[in-house]
Formats: structure tokens, sequence, C-alpha cells
């Protein structure tokens, strides 16, 4: 693609670079001359304009952005995409569910010409119906084609999108003298149904190893999410061990996220365990959310995957927290 002024004489078939004004209105940047348009810009007492000149191995930013838009949704399902319009696509949700990235490949898309990129939300970014998850912007009005097929090529599926698998979640609840008792039941709530899951059932039990062990056992969802009504700091605690004693296992005690630091992660046979930090008694964002997401989409979620949540795993500070970060001196 050449850049640059013209002669109108010359300006026939090119791409107008800049908006400009003419009789009855402007001529916006971005379209193609004919012969009406330089009728116009000659009235407007104008001898040359700035336009793009594309080359045969050129393609025109609408069609590029089509075709790597298309590339990135090979194989996907569940998203759905704009049509293109000065260069810009956008994918967007079709349900609610998590990004799936493939955070290399779209390094490799953006490294190959600075005028072909692709933009997205962070992998495994929770998502609603409608959400907006990438925008694809071919920057000038052509890209060369052999950097675009370079583009596509590395770009084939490399965003979709995992839906909910779980469908009914029990919430249980253990009570102490003084606790807080159900207190954030609603928020819990709002964050399982903003993913399509409903809240089936919520047993209150004592905040006792034993009690908690057979409302663990009695839970029929798949999904099984424990509350404390005292924090649980150790993984011999009474949460985390009522988990082992109802037959399961404990996949991941602690994560350095704050708030969140509490959680943990376990399995009995086939039902996900998830033991949730105090800070989830409030709708702000923490540690759970990013874990409770996956979960329940059917993402794995291992030991390794919860340490790495650290680098950007400082979050903002909840008001109701009872000892907030910064400690005075």
């Amino acid at each position: 693609m050449k850049f640059g002024s013209r002669p109108l004489t010359h300006a026939l078939g090119h791409v107008l670079a800049h908006s400009v004004a003419v009789a009855g209105g402007r001529l916006r940047k971005g379209r193609v001359l004919d012969s009406d348009d330089i009728a116009a810009l000659r009235a407007a007492g104008l001898t040359a304009v700035t336009v793009a000149s594309l080359e045969a191995t050129d393609r025109g930013e609408d069609e590029a952005a089509d075709a790597l838009a298309d590339a990135l949704l090979v194989g996907q399902e569940g998203l759905s995409r704009s049509t293109a319009f000065t260069g810009r696509v956008n994918l967007i949700a079709d349900h609610a569910g998590v990004a799936m990235l493939d955070v290399e490949a779209l390094h490799r898309v953006n490294a190959i010409d600075p005028m072909i990129t692709v933009a997205t939300v962070p992998p495994h970014h929770q998502l609603r119906a409608g959400d907006m998850v990438a925008t694809i912007k071919i920057i000038s009005y052509a890209v060369p084609e052999e950097n675009l097929n370079k583009a596509i090529q590395a770009a084939r599926g490399a965003i979709g999108i995992a839906t909910p698998k779980h469908r009914a979640a029990t919430l249980i609840i253990t009570e102490i003298s003084g606790g807080a008792s159900d207190k954030g039941r609603d928020a819990i709530e709002g964050r399982l149904n903003a993913l399509g899951v409903e809240l089936a059932a919520v047993p209150k039990v004592p905040h006792e190893k034993e009690a908690l062990a057979k409302a663990v056992q009695a839970a029929e969802t798949s999904l099984v999410l424990i509350l404390t009504g005292s924090a649980t700091s150790d993984i011999d605690d009474v949460a985390s061990s009522a988990v082992v004693d109802a037959g399961g296992e404990i996949i991941r005690f602690g994560m350095p996220v704050d708030p969140g630091n509490l959680l943990f992660l376990g399995a009995v046979g086939k039902q996900s365990v998830i033991g949730l930090p105090g800070c989830a008694r409030s709708p702000a964002l923490n540690g759970a959310d990013w874990v409770l997401s996956r979960v329940i989409c059917g993402v794995n979620v291992s030991s390794a995957d919860i340490a790495g949540m650290g680098v950007g795993g400082l979050l903002k500070e909840i008001p109701t927290r009872p000892q907030p970060r910064m400690a005075r001196r």
C-alpha cells in the first residue's frame, strides 16, 4: 500500500485517507473514490487529496478483518462476530462462560504486522451473554496479503468460550455462636445465577467436622460450596478436614490472591468442592470468583493454576474487611 497526496486526476479508485468537507456534506475517510467524488472534491476547490493506494498484493481493511475473525473462530462455538466496518470486527459471547484463549497463538498473530491487531479480555475472564471477548482491528487501509495469510494461519481457533457444565450447587453454611450465619448468601447466589447455576440447597450445620462431613456426603449436586462461620486457617482445620472425612481430597489449600487467600479447592468423587473465603460474602471481586467461574465451566483448575494467580492477584480492597491491608503505624 502506498500512502500520500495525489492530484485529483490520479485519485480515482483510491481510498480517501482523511474526511473532506464538500458541498452537501462530507466525504468520509476510507471510501473508494468514484467519479462523483472526484467532481465533488474539484468543486470544493481541491486539486489534490491524500489517499491510500492498494497494490495487487494488498488486502483491504474490511476484507482482512473478516478473514482474520473467521480464522480465530475456526472450530469454536458460542461466539458471534460483527460485520467488518472500518477494519474492525468484534467477537461477542453468545452465552455466559469464561474466555478460553490460546495466548501464545495470539502473541504470534500480533507480532506479524503492526497493522494487524487482536485485542482480547484476559484469559479465563468471566463473560455474560453479549459481552465483547475480542476486537480485531486492521489499523491501516490495507495490509500485505502475505502477512495476512501468516496471521490467519497462526490465529486458527485461538479464541473460544467455555460454557457452564454445572447446573446446580449446594451451599453448606457452618454456624458458630455469634457468627455471620447466612450473611452473604445473596452474593454467592448472584455469582451462581450469573453463570446459569441454581442454588439448589442451603443446609446449615454446626461448625464441627463430623456434622460438615455428613452434609457434604448428603449433597446431591455436582458442585458443593462451603461457607464457614469461622475462617478456615489451615488445611487440617474443620472445613478441609471434613471434605477428606467425607471421602474426598483437597487439591489446593490457600491462594495467592487478596482478597481470597483462604479458599480451598477439593473433590469428593465427581463432585467439585470449593471452600469459600469469608470475602465471598461480599459481591466485590475476589479470588473465589476466579476459581468458581472456571470450575462451573468445566475448566480444569490445578494447584499450579491457583499458584499462578498471584501475579495480578492483588485485587481491590473490600470496604467491610475487618483488617484492611494498609495497617496503621
